[in-house]
């Protein structure tokens, strides 16, 4: 036993040393702005939101998980994952009912019949216990300051619960719990609370505003909060969230608000897999991103061609890799938000709640930790997200003015690389090679000469100087575009780049491209995206193509 003590002791620092690694990471500089689609930070440099969604909207009104791990733990935990940003959600009583707001933790979850909660709570965060909840929601901005995690405010509700359903009173302006002065008061209050908290960095006014659609009201009370908070706290984003759930702002197409000032402004839209309408486990699954993709560019990422930065606060799926149709829709999402650049923030951070729905207790299988908090719930997916924390594209990145092709596999959330003239393979996207994907669709490898071919069926993609043949010229196949696809020179037949299981790239028949339902086609999904990330090696790129992400070449 004591000879195996050292090796114990490091096995159990390991998590907190990669914790400690990832949170010496220091926040951009701020405050934050817009530069047309982009946020950037104070030098002008685009800083990309990578958030996760931390609930502390409930009945308790504290964080989660405050029962489970100690607060600096958690913190560190988010930092350790890769996420710059923490969502944290809040109800407007917690800023403008003092009676709530200095409700101690402990009489808060007593209150609520959880004994066992107040007992976890002594054990992981004792001196949180008998902190007034405007002070706890305080002190764990703090712990993700201490972590250079950056924090959006978030209003859920206006009452303490599970959000939403349509007739919960708290859906939209004039509902019973939604009184406009209230709201604006807790905006007020939460915006002068935080103004010289360098890490709070966004208010999110209102969380999936629902049930009455009246526009014009949006329009009047959006503008009215947008100026309240930054009357009050001038350094931060103010972020707007559309109608239905915040799945639509296509009524901002005739429209444009209204504001005193410019250069914060940034909306919102929320996308799961069970309100897109894709028909995920009964559809093609070409077939069904295809009009996904559609659907969402019509409701909201149109944004983007308007000039205004978009942040997806909410997408999320079932963790436990189980549910087939969220599946599908994740790694649809997922290459909408390569191509598309996305800021993000996946829901959510909470592996359980303290009590949801009047369920103690609760596990949260969308939760990024696991029930008792203690490990991730989907390591892979954190492995396959971690591409998406950083930006391919924007201001102040090195070939902002000259940017090039990346090739994105978003099964993996890997990138192709070069591993020789007779071998490609999947690797982390900030060693891919850049490529020039032209209009005569060759993939040319930059200053080479060199272009992606076709062999043969199940053979090894690789590279060659006959880049007029039939098999270097690269179309896109199928509703979905992912299929990369071309026709062997040899006898016309048409193949696909497919992704091994050991990350080779081959080239196989094009597979599941439309009607049947149940064949999954993700190993052949790639998008070809821009990217203005450094290259590896510092050499210089070509020109990029005419056609960029919103308009990318699909001819079969």
């Amino acid at each position: 036993m004591a000879s195996s003590s050292p090796l114990l002791l490091l096995l159990l620092l390991l998590p907190l040393a990669a914790a400690a690694a990832a949170a010496a990471a220091s926040l951009p500089p701020l405050p934050l702005s817009t530069a047309s689609r982009w946020v950037v930070g104070a030098d002008g440099r685009r800083v990309k939101l990578a958030c996760a969604n931390w609930a502390s909207h409930l009945e308790p009104v504290a964080a989660e998980g405050l029962s489970r791990r100690g607060l600096g733990d958690i913190a560190a935990r988010v930092a350790a994952m890769g996420f710059n940003c923490v969502r944290l959600t809040w109800p407007t009583y917690l800023a403008t009912n003092a009676t709530l707001a200095n409700l101690p933790l402990r009489a808060s979850l007593e209150r609520l019949g959880m004994p066992e909660s107040v007992a976890g709570v002594r054990v992981n965060n004792p001196g949180l216990l008998d902190l007034p909840l405007i002070d706890v929601f305080q002190e764990v901005v703090s712990a993700l300051a201490k972590n250079n995690i950056m924090v959006i405010l978030d209003n859920q509700m206006t009452t303490p619960g599970w959000c939403c359903s349509e007739n919960d009173g708290n859906g939209f302006f004039g509902d019973k719990y939604f009184g406009p002065e209230e709201w604006l008061k807790g905006l007020s209050a939460m915006a002068t609370m935080f103004r010289n908290t360098k890490n709070v960095v966004g208010m999110s006014l209102r969380n999936e505003l629902r049930g009455s659609k009246n526009v014009s009201l949006w329009f009047r009370y959006m503008q009215l909060g947008a100026e309240v908070v930054h009357a009050a706290n001038p350094g931060v984003l103010v972020i707007l969230s559309g109608l239905n759930f915040d799945n639509t702002l296509d009524f901002l197409v005739p429209n444009q608000i209204q504001l005193t000032f410019t250069g914060k402004l940034v909306f919102e839209q929320h996308w799961y897999g069970f309100s897109d309408d894709g028909n995920w486990g009964s559809r093609n699954q070409n077939d069904a991103c295809g009009m996904v993709v559609d659907f969402i560019k019509k409701k909201g990422l149109f944004i983007l061609q308007q000039g205004w930065p978009l942040f997806f606060s909410e997408f999320g799926f079932d963790m436990s890799g189980t549910h087939v149709a969220d599946n599908r829709y994740l790694t649809c999402f997922l290459t909408v938000a390569a191509e598309m650049d996305l800021d993000w923030a996946i829901w959510a951070l909470q592996g359980s709640y303290y009590i949801r729905e009047g369920t103690l207790a609760y596990d949260e299988s969308y939760g990024l930790l696991s029930w008792d908090w203690c490990t991730a719930r989907n390591p892979s997916f954190i492995k396959r997200i971690n591409a998406l924390q950083s930006p391919f594209q924007g201001p102040g990145l090195p070939n902002s003015h000259q940017p090039y092709n990346v090739i994105f596999h978003p099964l993996s959330g890997l990138c192709v690389l070069v591993k020789s003239s007779e071998a490609l393979e999947l690797g982390p996207c900030d060693k891919s090679n850049a490529w020039n994907y032209t209009k005569g669709y060759e993939l040319i490898l930059k200053q080479t000469g060199q272009c992606l071919q076709a062999k043969s069926v199940g053979e090894n993609a690789k590279l060659g100087t006959s880049c007029s043949k039939s098999s270097s010229k690269w179309k896109l196949l199928s509703n979905s575009g992912m299929h990369v696809s071309t026709e062997l020179t040899n006898n016309g037949t048409r193949v696909c780049l497919d992704a091994s299981p050991d990350g080779n790239i081959t080239t196989n028949q094009c597979k599941c491209l439309t009607v049947d339902p149940d064949c999954n086609p993700e190993s052949q999904w790639f998008k070809i995206i821009l990217s203005s990330k450094h290259i590896p090696g510092g050499t210089s790129i070509l020109q990029l193509p005419s056609h960029g992400p919103w308009s990318p070449t699909s001819s079969s």
